[in-house]
């Protein structure tokens, strides 16, 4: 009788050859990259503020006329 391979331990052998083969960004490359993402949040951030303001004052001076 043939006995089956451990399916979780095939999974993890082949998930460590895999990470082998990956190309890491170096810590350079991963501080430009995350600072672009930082700014790009906070415009959008900042974008998405002034909206809600502008929609709530909006708002405001539509319920004034009630």
């Amino acid at each position: 009788m043939t006995t089956k391979p451990n399916i979780s331990q095939n999974f993890a052998t082949e998930v460590i050859e895999e990470l082998k083969r990956v190309t890491w960004p170096t810590k350079k490359e991963t501080v430009r990259l995350t600072l672009i993402v930082l700014l790009i949040s906070l415009i959008i951030g900042f974008y998405v503020g002034i909206i809600d303001i502008l929609l709530a004052k909006g708002l405001e001076i539509l319920t004034k006329f009630r």
